[in-house]
């Protein structure tokens, strides 16, 4: 094998080149704000650089969390599913499975996910919409009829805790009802209180302090009798789509964590029993290096700031998984085409920055729920991606790029230092309290609107003079969703056992006044027919009717 002609580019070499060539081109700066230069050399790495890789599977984690990563274990492919009645959308979620799916992301209508039955009057109008319509067990059981839950894993894209432990309680009891034992189950919830007080607000929106409390009751409860559950995904990919930089993505994750641990450990638990069930949800969003560095630094920051602040007893107490999902807000309705590329790109980024599980978006999710075609289309781009792009054949093939590296180093100085302004807030319940996030939110979605409007970031097909004609493509259509909701709703409600409905409901409420654990007590109200809505009104009779506080 030849070797090479002549040593690789030193520290000289670069100096020179930026003395001849430097003052041609000029730096700029990533999507985030973090600065990029226009060549990179060995000078732009410390001196101990090395210290900060390590190798896979072992701390500080930079270069993946298992020491084979694909070469051992793929990552799962997971697409979303999610519209209309239960009936609707397990056709599409067997469909995604026969075609070469390894795991399903189940996505939950608007009212689903803000506590409303479809027939309420805050809910009724966008049943079905946006995802699944989930009002009771029996809609639960008809979601993954034919599904092996046993074998398959299904995350329940559900964030708002007024909701989320309700439908992971329906889950349950749908799954006892099936014959399985809950305890073999595997998936995931995503449970994250900033998503019902800082992303998705709802009308009786709770306190930060009862809703975190509530993800929390979730978190015990799995730790204790569900071992393959991952009870919370803090979903950084909301944080981004509601305006958060990469930066603040993944700063607000971090806290989310110890802000979980911490609470934990003060109702008894070790770190080492709860910190491996925790996973985390990212965007990769269209500044291809930044994202994958942004993968690379999220594992050694996760790291660092567990190891220093819990001491946990096993390393992998500080690995961070994670499921990443390509970027919702950067699709065109301009041109929807282009959002194959740009999707395709994305889940690269997320495959060299290390991820544990991917959900390309649909080229036509801007302008509908995706179609059957634009949603296997994103399918097929995921195996793509795995079987012929050879980006599964090398672990961490981006490390030793000085730019990746130095990009890499510059997200660790600056996610540590937005950590430090949320720990002298007093902590991340604390910094929702005061709208500080959701004010740092809103600072960068300014930014980013305004630099698409000004042209300063160049959107293809949108706001550029070559960006041609309006492309045309069909659009897939909800089918009616609140009639059948409605019908069902009136039928359960009229056989159930109303008086043990009644029992189950005032227990709930005991436990939300209490501080007792609110899993079991929703656990009974879903076996006794209580519906979602039901339960969640509990909540917010309680602790309903918060309101941001604007800076």
């Amino acid at each position: 094998m030849a070797g090479r002609t002549r040593p690789a580019a030193g520290d000289e070499d670069v100096a020179r080149w930026r003395a001849e060539h430097g003052a041609a081109v000029r730096d700029t700066v990533t999507d985030s704000g973090l600065p990029v230069r226009p060549l990179y050399g060995p000078d732009d790495l410390p001196p101990d650089h090395a210290a900060g890789l390590g190798v896979p599977g072992a701390p500080p984690y930079t270069r993946g969390v298992y020491p084979t990563m694909y070469s051992g274990r793929r990552w799962s492919i997971r697409p979303l599913a999610g519209f209309g009645t239960a009936e609707d959308t397990n056709r599409r979620m067997r469909l995604l499975l026969a075609e070469g799916a390894t795991a399903v992301n189940t996505v939950f209508d608007y009212p689903t996910n803000r506590g409303y039955d479809s027939d309420d009057a805050w809910g009724r109008a966008d049943a079905g919409l946006g995802g699944v319509a989930v009002d009771t067990v029996a809609d639960m059981r008809a979601l993954y009829d034919g599904v092996p839950l046993d074998r398959v894993s299904v995350s329940l894209v559900l964030s708002h805790p007024v909701a989320a432990g309700a439908v992971l309680a329906m889950h349950l009891a749908a799954a006892e009802q099936a014959g399985y034992d809950p305890a073999a189950l595997s998936g995931t919830l995503q449970n994250d209180f900033m998503m019902e007080t800082v992303v998705l607000t709802a009308p009786d929106t709770l306190v930060p302090h009862f809703s975190f409390r509530l993800a929390m009751d979730v978190v015990e409860y799995c730790a204790r009798h569900l071992p393959r559950w991952h009870p919370v995904s803090f979903t950084g990919y909301n944080y981004r789509e509601a305006g958060a930089d990469a930066v603040l993505e993944v700063a607000l994750v971090v806290a989310n964590a110890v802000a979980t641990i911490e609470e934990m450990r003060a109702r008894g638990l070790a770190v080492d029993e709860v910190a491996g069930s925790l996973s985390a949800f990212f965007t990769a969003a269209g500044d291809f290096f930044e994202e994958a560095a942004k993968f690379r630094s999220a594992r050694r920051v996760y790291h660092r700031e567990l190891t220093g602040r819990f001491s946990p007893a096993d390393p992998r107490s500080t690995r961070l998984r994670f499921h990443v999902q390509t970027a919702g807000s950067s699709l065109t309705a301009q041109q929807p085409l282009n959002n194959v590329a740009r999707a395709a790109l994305q889940g690269l980024s997320a495959v060299l920055g290390g991820a544990q599980s991917l959900h390309l978006c649909a080229y036509d999710e801007a302008l509908c729920i995706p179609s059957e075609d634009a949603a296997l289309t994103a399918l097929r781009t995921q195996q793509i991606l795995l079987a012929e792009t050879g980006a599964a054949r090398t672990i961490d093939p981006l490390a030793g790029s000085y730019f990746v590296e130095s990009l890499t180093d510059e997200f660790d100085r600056r996610i540590g230092a937005t950590l430090a302004t949320i720990d002298a807030l007093g902590g991340i319940v604390a910094a929702v309290q005061q709208g500080w996030v959701h004010t740092e939110i809103l600072d960068r979605a300014y930014r980013d609107v305004g630099d698409i409007d000004s042209g300063k970031r160049v959107v293809v097909g949108v706001n550029t003079a070559d960006g041609g004609s309006p492309q045309s493509v069909g659009t897939f259509t909800v089918p009616e969703t609140l009639p059948r909701q409605r019908a069902r709703l009136d039928r359960w409600r009229r056989t159930r056992d109303a008086a043990a409905v009644s029992r189950a409901l005032r227990r709930l409420d005991a436990c939300a006044a209490s501080d007792a654990n609110t899993v079991p007590a929703l656990l009974d109200a879903a076996r006794a027919g209580a519906t979602l809505g039901e339960c969640s009104q509990v909540f917010r009779d309680r602790h309903g009717g918060w309101q941001q506080p604007l800076g």
